[in-house]
């Protein structure tokens, strides 16, 4: 569906707690009673990480004599340091990848050239890509390295989005290709080992999660909005499966740039799109106010969906589909918050707009 895309950002400080308890040498802290909404929201995204690999270890539970060789410690080092030579090739080829795909797509959005600098892009991912393999290589969990590299994912965020959000476009391209160049290297263990903390990487370098959970700080702990978001971010990956199951449903012939909507690539892009939107809803709940999307997400929409050979049409009924699934599994109550901002999602990615 969404063949390419994403925004991020980092998790908050003190999002650890429990789930830190496990990691030998980082004790829990307390956490102050005015950081609770932001440490809540917190946890509950990391948790998704344990799901998620969870799930992909019973899967490869068939290959299981090979996989225990490939996830030892030597396993993991061997991986880790052919990615690491890797590197920087595979960066070359992603910014080559994102230039030509984006190449007229600055002109016509009006961005000043200036504000793309490749060189420094690649070093800047580079360094967030080398916290992921030391990770990898240490078996940190995922949800681990989603509190490692938070901070560093919202600095460089910052950095490309303060003059000019639209330019976090060409960062996230060449971020997102570089990974996809480096998994495609892999072996299928390996890929199953290794994909979920890309997973990390991309989430925290598209999904505005970092604004989102100081946003949720601004909320008394009783507040009905903040308890609405509570509710569907633990439940944002189902109903993002869910909603791009039906799309394939409806679209079955569509192709996009990558391939077709049934392909993995492509499916884990959409998924992640679809993940994305909630976030991007959660942010505008909490604000109670729509910049965010106006200001990064409506145009990095408008500038990459087009060249990825996304349809407007595929977003609608993304958005269709979106609202059905939020209302199978959330209260009334919850649904009366949210569906006032889905509405305005819908309204800005209507037909009548792109005509």
């Amino acid at each position: 569906m969404f063949s390419k895309l994403q925004t991020p950002i980092g998790s908050p400080p003190h999002c650890s707690s429990d789930d830190d308890s496990s990691v030998p040498g980082v004790p829990p802290e307390p956490i102050p009673d005015e950081l609770s909404s932001l440490h809540s929201l917190a946890v509950l995204w990391a948790r998704k990480y344990v799901t998620f690999v969870k799930s992909r270890k019973e899967a490869d539970q068939a290959e299981a004599q090979p996989q225990n060789d490939i996830a030892s410690k030597s396993g993991r080092d061997r991986t880790a340091a052919n990615l690491q030579r890797q590197l920087p090739l595979a960066s070359a080829q992603a910014w080559s990848k994102t230039e030509t795909l984006l190449a007229t797509e600055l002109h016509a959005h009006g961005i000043d050239p200036r504000l793309i600098k490749p060189l420094e892009i690649a070093e800047d991912s580079k360094q967030l890509f080398m916290k992921a393999l030391d990770a990898y290589a240490d078996d940190l969990a995922p949800r681990r390295l989603s509190v490692i590299i938070s901070g560093d994912t919202g600095k460089m965020r910052q950095k490309y989005t303060s003059e000019d959000p639209r330019a976090i476009g060409f960062v996230s391209m060449q971020f997102h290709y570089t990974g996809q160049i480096l998994l495609d290297s892999l072996s299928e263990g390996e890929r199953s080992l290794f994909s979920p903390y890309l997973k990390v990487m991309d989430d925290h370098m598209y999904m505005p999660l970092r604004e989102t959970y100081m946003a949720a700080a601004n909320h008394a702990l009783d507040s009905p909005v903040l308890a609405a978001v509570q509710h569907l971010l633990p439940v944002s990956s189902q109903i993002a499966y869910a909603v791009c199951d039906k799309i394939c449903r409806v679209n079955p012939n569509y192709r996009s740039h990558t391939g077709s909507l049934r392909s993995q690539a492509v499916r884990v892009s959409s998924i992640r799109d679809v993940e994305m939107f909630q976030v991007y809803l959660c942010l505008c709940v909490l604000e109670d106010s729509v910049r965010s999307v106006q200001r990064e997400l409506f145009p990095l929409c408008v500038m990459l969906y087009p060249p990825l050979r996304v349809e407007w049409k595929l977003v609608q009924d993304m958005l269709q589909a979106l609202t059905w699934e939020m209302a199978d599994r959330l209260s009334a109550e919850d649904m009366g918050i949210l569906v006032p901002y889905l509405r305005l999602f819908s309204d800005m990615f209507s037909r009548e707009v792109f005509q």
